[in-house]
């Protein structure tokens, strides 16, 4: 990927290497649930009861409002991702100005071991998240070595993909999609709720290929090989690679994500399309 000429964002929240008590609770509600489905699958049912008691390791609390302002990163894994970040801005904002809209900036918050969200508090276990509490995206970089390692998906597009995903559900904050998938999560059974959620990771999948697409089209950034890169960044975090690798059996009626085939498919489709309406998951016959 070619990205050490891009423009760095200044929506960075550098917070790590950092340390405080957090109290115990956290706030209920549909900013909630992303960190929740990523808890479930990366850190297994024990973490998600973390999140909804509470917890009292040792991180900064941020105050009121969100995570203070403590500079921009200077090392280049933090670079790459503050570049990724502002590319997604670039590309997003020229969308939603296409559709007579003003795209709002999200943060990126950069961690280490624990931090607190609006949505309560998270372990570098959870794996990146996206709160819509507080509109930030959250990222242990660690992630990206176990990416790597643990799932066999390398590449700095891989590491993209990840970034764009999150951005995904930050796009679906703003058009009102989170929010009317939450309030029908609540009405439906867990079975349903599930397949809800599927749903809505797909889409978020596929809004990180319309960001790709973009991109590339404007500012020429992909490299031979990174499309494949990104596409065995969304199998290996498939429901059934996941639940194979942490359980030994897939359960389909318990996916929340999407399997591995159809997470890079729906990728693919908004790399090719490069339109927010070819994402729409909620009226696809197939998924």
């Amino acid at each position: 990927m070619r990205w050490q000429t891009g423009r760095r964002s200044e929506n960075v929240e550098d917070y790590r290497g950092r340390s405080g008590r957090v109290g115990s609770g956290m706030k209920l509600g549909g900013g909630t649930i992303v960190v929740l489905i990523a808890a479930y699958f990366l850190g297994g049912p024990q973490l998600v009861m973390n999140l909804l008691g509470g917890a009292t390791e040792q991180v900064e609390p941020a105050p009121p409002g969100g995570v203070q302002q403590t500079g921009q990163p200077t090392d280049e894994l933090a670079q790459f991702v503050s570049v990724v970040l502002g590319d997604t801005e670039d590309t997003w904002t020229e969308i939603f100005a296409s559709k007579g809209s003003q795209y709002r900036l999200p943060k990126l918050v950069l961690f280490d071991g624990q931090v607190q969200s609006a949505c309560g508090v998270a372990g570098a276990s959870v794996g990146p998240f996206y709160c819509s509490a507080d509109e930030r995206l959250y990222i242990d970089l660690d992630f990206y070595r176990e990416l790597r390692d643990k799932f066999e998906a390398p590449g700095d597009f891989a590491q993209a993909y990840v970034i764009a995903h999150e951005v995904g559900h930050h796009v679906q904050k703003l058009v009102g999609t989170s929010e009317e998938v939450h309030a029908q999560q609540q009405r439906g059974s867990e079975e349903q709720a599930n397949a809800l959620s599927v749903r809505l990771e797909l889409q978020a999948d596929c809004y990180a290929g319309v960001w790709a697409n973009h991109a590339d089209r404007s500012r020429h950034i992909l490299e031979q090989g990174d499309v494949d890169e990104a596409l065995g960044a969304a199998s290996a975090v498939g429901d059934d690679t996941l639940q194979k690798r942490t359980r030994g059996q897939v359960v389909p009626e318990s996916f929340t994500h999407g399997s591995a085939e159809q997470r890079a498919r729906w990728f693919k489709q908004g790399l090719q399309s490069g339109t927010m309406e070819a994402c729409d998951t909620f009226r696809a016959a197939r998924l």
